[in-house]
């Protein structure tokens, strides 16, 4: 059996390469073709092309790039029609992926498409599942109230876990030992400050989150803050900071990140699945978030629900406050940071909200990756009539 698997960025690889160790470990002989990053090398895929070409974000990014993805695109899809594998597995970035089904679809190729990763049709443009169904077949969701809005598109679909319950985590030793390193002292307050992963998010927000940490600090003196960073922002994030009245302790090594994250007191992230990993790491939140005048509007308008962090969505709670849009202001930001480090009972609510969340993404149970290949392997032998 061959498979054709394609990844557009770092965390589409990331489940990939969890996906194929599953499908290895289930179905060991199968071949794979496609594009991926290095975890899907890692278990035994030769990218076409290096998925670094597909890793765009923004139209600044993406408009002098796009003879050469709808190139791309074009190309990937005949290779699709040519080989004819067994199945066309193709991982989030939809503005890639999924023009790359409809086009081998519309070249010939009659295989099962399975798309891993939903759409967050729950949240707004419910359309995309409609239009999805013609040319996706099976859906693998990340959430566990995803299924049913997929199967009522037209698609057949499993939930098969959080990637976020896999991932590793410092122990309570790696994070008291994060605090003697960097002279905290066990009981003093350490804000764990996560202004986002572009550029453009980091710009908007770390000036927002900075005076807000400061009036935090005016009335605990002793709060410090640690801001984990990533390579694409890192320099920025130095460069911001060292500008802020009392500098932060800023961590890139992934080690050292997450022992930020156990030795983190409170956080105060930008919306996003960042606050997934919090709930891992039982850590409360305060979640804040804006965007330029037009986006805020048009999101706005297109908005289904009440909040956007997935902890609340997921265990049915409004337990972590948000900060959104034109709320997205320092004064109500640092009341609710001053709000949660003063009482327990809000600090509880959160972790037993955390804990349900975890649990409900599969946590405990086996691994994404492997219910991953076994809904792939199983929806195969279906469509084969097995």
């Amino acid at each position: 059996m061959k498979l054709f698997l394609i990844a557009g960025e770092v965390s589409g690889d990331k489940l990939g390469g969890a996906l194929m160790g599953g499908l290895s470990a289930l179905s060991p002989g199968l071949a794979f073709d496609g594009i991926g990053g290095p975890d899907m090398a890692a278990q035994g895929l030769v990218s076409r092309f290096p998925m670094e070409e597909l890793s765009l974000m923004g139209i600044a990014e993406i408009l002098p790039k796009y003879r050469h993805l709808k190139r791309r695109i074009r190309e990937t899809a005949e290779v699709v029609a040519q080989t004819s594998p067994d199945a066309l597995l193709t991982i989030d970035s939809p503005d890639f992926c999924l023009r790359v089904a409809r086009q081998a679809r519309a070249m010939g190729f009659t295989g099962p498409v399975i798309h891993y990763v939903a759409p967050s049709v729950w949240a707004w443009r419910p359309g995309r599942a409609a239009r999805m169904a013609k040319f996706v077949d099976h859906v693998l969701a990340l959430l566990p109230f995803e299924p049913p809005l997929m199967q009522a598109a037209g698609m057949s679909c499993d939930f098969v876990g959080h990637p976020v319950v896999a991932e590793k985590r410092a122990s309570a030793a790696e994070g008291l030992a994060f605090r003697a390193a960097h002279h905290i002292a066990e009981d003093a307050p350490l804000v764990l400050c996560l202004p986002g992963s572009r550029r453009s998010e980091v710009a908007r927000l770390a000036p927002r989150f900075d005076e807000a940490l400061i009036r935090l600090r005016d009335r605990i003196p002793e709060t410090r803050v640690v801001i984990p960073t990533v390579p694409g922002v890192s320099r920025m994030v130095r460069d911001m900071t060292r500008r802020w009245p009392t500098a932060p302790i800023v961590v890139e090594a992934p080690a050292d990140k997450r022992a930020a994250f156990q030795a983190a007191t409170i956080a105060l992230a930008a919306s996003g699945t960042v606050s997934l990993e919090l709930a891992a790491n039982r850590l409360p939140m305060v979640i804040a978030y804006d965007m330029a005048p037009l986006s805020r509007w048009l999101i706005g308008m297109l908005l289904k629900t009440d909040t956007v962090t997935l902890v609340n969505l997921v265990s049915d709670t409004r337990a972590i406050p948000e900060f959104l849009g034109r709320d997205c202001r320092a004064g109500p930001i640092a009341d609710a940071l001053l709000d949660l480090l003063e009482s327990p009972e809000r600090r509880a609510a959160q972790i037993d909200a955390m804990a349900l969340t975890m649990e409900r993404l599969g946590e405990g149970g086996p691994p994404p990756g492997l219910r991953a290949a076994k809904s792939v392997l199983d929806f195969i032998a279906k469509s084969r009539g097995a």
